[in-house]
């Protein structure tokens, strides 16, 4: 227990203070090209440790090792000045705006490069099934009866283009259209037959038509506070049954899960040799689609493939990612004002430090690419447009454009104060439902 705490701790230290810190040399660095004297870089906070000076700058380290701050010449109106070209609010307003928007971008860089260095590095990532020959051991309930694909088949071509792998037969899958007829040849007991298998009208996904692959249906985690961990699902366990019905791959648990909506749901799983009856009530999430399911929060043990890539390919694959995980931030925050998310799902300090140990356990691709979906989020975090985050101060900036004239100090005191105000009851808030969720947990 300890151990995994000093992990978890070890790794939040890591993950904010690294991100933070690089969130602060982007106003560092830009700040120094627009000729703006910077007074003290510090990493961490608080209480100035040890420091040298190098021409106008104090480079320190202080007490707290989370993350950092840059403090510029006359970046606080109130504080006075001396009207030095080279004091933060006497440079033009495109430089401020430039040094406003070094640090979320530099944020959102770093999720691109973390990315790019994966998967030119390392691989692409992908479940190791994607790469095996597409045999079918179970089809959906939902096309059970009416499908021509039955369990024991292989899948051979989908609409003339040969299949070796199931990733092969996805792609082919996926350019279908609702109400489309496809063309598969599957070998069944040996012979060879070409089936017409009808893409329904209506569907979100289609993932299924073709059948399920095998996935182990064993329990990787569970998340920290959702249905399964209160229920008493751990990580390890192999699912046997639910609702009387044998498991024989993890897409049914998934299937299976997401259509009994709040209902309970039967489990009964394997666990050192004994059979454990269980009773889950799934609760609804956002899925990476911007979708609301119904979700216990429990995740396969599945086996990754990476796969190198070239250069080009791994920089347009990490554009691709990051814009994803852009997009799916962005349904997350549109969600919580359409009061689809509730705000009891937002982690706090101590949740991202609990993930950080999680994702340290699990390596360090894993740990990486943690990183760089918690830097794409503070990046977009701070341009929202709050008086105390860089997006309040740019909104500022482009208030006073079109004024032609900067703001009155005390209005600018004043927006700073609500913005201060608004950030520590969002954190106190964070707090303490990452608090509740420890006690709960």
């Amino acid at each position: 227990m300890a151990a995994s705490v000093l992990r978890d701790v070890i790794a939040g230290i890591v993950v904010l203070g690294v991100l933070v810190l690089l969130h602060e040399w982007g106003h560092f660095i830009v700040a120094k090209l627009c000729g703006v004297r910077v007074d003290i870089f510090s990493i961490g906070i608080g209480p100035r440790v040890w420091g040298i000076k190098r021409g106008a700058t104090d480079y320190r380290i202080s007490a707290l090792p989370l993350g950092g701050y840059v403090k510029m010449a006359g970046d606080i109106a109130a504080e006075g000045r001396s009207g030095l070209d080279d004091e933060f609010l006497s440079r033009p307003r495109w430089q401020r705006f430039l040094i406003a928007m070094a640090g979320p971008a530099m944020n959102i860089l770093t999720t691109f490069l973390i990315f790019w260095g994966i998967y030119a590095f390392k691989g692409m990532p992908a479940d190791a099934y994607l790469r095996q020959p597409p045999d079918v051991v179970a089809v959906a309930q939902a096309t059970r009866g009416t499908s021509p694909i039955q369990p024991g088949d292989r899948i051979m071509a989908v609409n003339g283009v040969p299949t070796p792998t199931w990733n092969r037969a996805m792609t082919q899958v996926e350019k279908a259209r609702p109400g489309d007829t496809l063309s598969v040849t599957v070998r069944r007991s040996g012979a060879v037959q070409t089936l017409p298998l009808q893409v329904p009208p209506q569907t979100d996904s289609l993932d299924f038509l073709l059948g399920y692959p095998a996935m182990p249906p064993v329990i990787d985690g569970v998340s920290s506070g959702l249905p399964a961990e209160k229920a008493g699902l751990k990580g390890g366990d192999t699912i046997l049954s639910i609702n009387g019905m044998p498991v024989i791959t993890w897409p049914q648990v998934v299937e299976r899960v997401t259509g009994a909506g709040p209902h309970p749901v039967h489990f009964v799983v394997g666990r050192n040799g004994t059979e454990i009856s269980l009773d889950v009530t799934p609760t609804q999430k956002m899925n990476q689609n911007g979708e609301m399911v119904w979700v216990i929060g429990a995740f396969p043990r599945s086996q990754e493939v990476f796969e190198r890539q070239g250069w080009i390919v791994s920089l347009q694959d990490a554009g691709s990612e990051t814009w994803f995980y852009t997009k799916m931030i962005g349904e997350i925050a549109g969600g919580l004002f359409r009061g689809r998310v509730s705000v009891k799902e937002l982690a706090g300090p101590v949740g991202i430090v609990q993930m950080s140990g999680q994702a340290a356990k699990g390596g360090l691709v894993t740990l990486l690419s943690w990183m760089a979906y918690i830097s794409l989020d503070l990046g977009l975090l701070n341009l929202l447009p709050i008086p105390i985050f860089d997006g309040g101060q740019i909104l500022m900036l482009g208030v006073e454009g079109v004024l032609r004239h900067d703001l009155r100090v005390i209005v600018k005191e004043r927006l700073v104060q609500i913005g201060i105000v608004f950030l520590l009851g969002l954190f106190a808030f964070l707090f303490y439902n990452d608090i509740v969720r420890l006690i709960n947990h």
